[in-house]
């Protein structure tokens, strides 16, 4: 398959976004996840968010991702302007507009590999014959050829997870989000996808988004975003720093914010 080209327009925009969720128990305070983000990607690559658990990552990538509006503020993603889609445009946006990769791989049990990479097309209305083969190129890809008529169960939790990766691509989406996509995977597995992430990426025009707080991930992303309380803190170039470098210049932005 060859790669999109690039869009003139950022292939990410987050505009002052804000978003806050009630107290958990009665007379809590309400949750200021986000405070007025802002973030651009004009370019393919392999990038991160990285920041400390409560920081709002997940909360972003959600409102990337549109599985929750914002209450204030603009994303754009693709050229789709996400927070004023409709409820059913939101379907159509997270079938077309968008891969996701998540962390505990959200495959269906009963499928095997071909027909959870399948998945998303056959939900679109598209042919079985055509989905087929773009299915098992995508496997063979990843180096899971031999491995397309197994069920989850009786796959490695990496293998589990280009699966994953192979269902996110199918539909050949300019944007992927990975919800901390190594969260469950041990060192060499999470090495292996980190390079499979970023390969892919370069190869077919993708901007990959991760979503991460470990700066080991972070160091094999073209440029990493710091989320501190709610805000976008900095950016920094993150390809090939040393991990612990990473992460001191991450706490530094934050500490400046």
């Amino acid at each position: 398959m060859t790669p999109s080209t690039p869009s003139p327009d950022p292939r990410i925009s987050v505009r002052g976004v804000e978003k806050s969720y009630a107290p958990a128990a009665r007379g809590g305070r309400a949750v200021n996840a986000l405070r007025g983000a802002d973030l651009t990607i004009e370019a393919p690559g392999f990038y991160a968010v990285m920041g400390r658990s409560g920081s709002g990552k997940s909360t972003l990538l959600h409102l990337l991702a549109g599985l929750d509006r914002p209450e204030r503020g603009e994303i754009v993603v693709g050229g789709t302007a996400v927070h004023s889609l409709s409820e059913a445009d939101l379907v159509r946006y997270r079938r077309r507009g968008i891969g996701i990769i998540f962390q505990q791989f959200n495959l269906i049990p009963t499928l095997d590999a071909l027909g959870n990479v399948m998945l998303p097309g056959l939900l679109d209305g598209m042919h079985e014959r055509d989905l087929r083969e773009r299915a098992r190129a995508l496997l063979g890809e990843l180096g899971l050829a031999d491995r397309s008529m197994h069920r989850p169960d009786t796959l490695s939790g990496g293998e589990q997870q280009r699966v994953a990766s192979a269902r996110a691509l199918l539909l050949d989406p300019p944007v992927v989000l990975a919800d901390e996509p190594t969260g469950s995977l041990d060192s060499t597995t999470s090495a292996a996808l980190w390079r499979l992430l970023e390969d892919t990426a370069d190869r077919r025009g993708l901007t990959v988004l991760m979503v991460t707080h470990e700066p080991v991930a972070a160091s094999h992303c073209r440029r990493t975003f710091i989320l501190h309380d709610g805000r976008v803190a900095g950016s920094l170039e993150s390809h090939g720093i040393d991990p612990s470098q990473l992460a001191h210049r991450s706490t530094e932005l934050a500490r400046s914010a």
